[in-house]
């Protein structure tokens, strides 16, 4: 069976070139995505997910921000969805880059957009039953500025995660910022459980506000467990009870072991099964 995108409201098959030379997404990262999550027929935190798109856009100075709000991520994606017969389950991502234009500095702010759609055969957040292995990744840190924040297409720093990663035969890789703090991970944001608390990076660390991060936040305090954003020094991960990572179509992972530290996942396990009943 055929895939299908959208391409600026425009149906269009995966395989047709529709992106031109002078994209600026292609030429200089020019833009942002989302990645999320369509699960039993809806599509998961779009509130959030708009929110934190439209922050973006507007930090870029894209115009068009407007339009990316929670309904419209709805209506893009359910189409999109049932273009390609994927059923109730599947994983999203809406790409949006600046119009063609001029060199560094733009000639057109205005904004287009990609929405891609995979299947997915899981009908709600699943963790790995045997946990992930991890290591740190010290041989690039992640600057700290107000792009930050976001999910930019600039990615290389995740790209050489990525290839550590592959190298070593990890499950997933913790990224350090750039005063030698814990970050977050190459697809997530990091939690670490000590002494009965939960700590995660402070925004102001350098991480990824994310869409997971802000509901995991919200379930541990509804469930009267203390969550501290702070920075968070990496000789941590020798002494944690706990590490687990959340992204907005994994959920809730665990982190088994780090070197030769091996970790519980009791509160990750709790917070799994409330994210499971919102």
């Amino acid at each position: 069976m055929s895939r299908y995108i959208n391409f600026n409201g425009t149906i269009a098959a995966a395989t047709e070139a529709v992106l031109t030379a002078d994209n600026r997404g292609f030429k200089y990262g020019d833009g942002l995505f989302e990645s999320m999550r369509y699960l039993k027929g809806t599509l998961k935190f779009a509130d959030l997910h708009a929110e934190r798109l439209q922050r973006g856009m507007r930090a870029l100075k894209m115009d068009g921000w407007e339009k990316m709000n929670a309904r419209f991520l709805a209506e893009v994606t359910e189409s999109l969805v049932r273009q390609n017969r994927l059923g109730a389950n599947a994983r999203v991502r809406i790409t949006v880059f600046r119009n063609p234009g001029g060199l560094y500095s733009p000639s057109d702010n205005g904004s287009g957009y990609v929405v891609e759609a995979e299947k997915s055969d899981e009908s709600s957040y699943k963790s790995s039953s045997k946990g992930y292995i991890a290591d740190v990744f010290t041989e690039l840190h992640k600057p700290v500025n107000f792009l930050s924040n976001f999910k930019t297409c600039n990615s290389l720093i995740y790209v050489l995660a990525g290839i550590f990663r592959t190298q070593n035969a990890l499950d997933d890789v913790l990224i350090l910022n750039q005063h030698g703090f814990l970050c977050e991970t190459m697809t997530s944001n990091l939690f670490v459980v000590y002494d009965k608390q939960i700590y995660t990076p402070a925004l102001s660390e350098g991480c990824v506000a994310g869409v997971m991060r802000q509901v995991v936040m919200s379930l541990a305090r509804k469930n009267d467990l203390r969550v501290v954003e702070a920075q968070i020094n990496p000789a941590i991960l020798h002494e944690a009870d706990e590490l687990f990572t959340t992204n907005a179509v994994r959920g809730i992972q665990w982190i088994m072991g780090l070197d030769r530290k091996r970790y519980f996942n009791e509160t990750s396990k709790f917070l799994l099964q409330q994210l499971n009943g919102i």
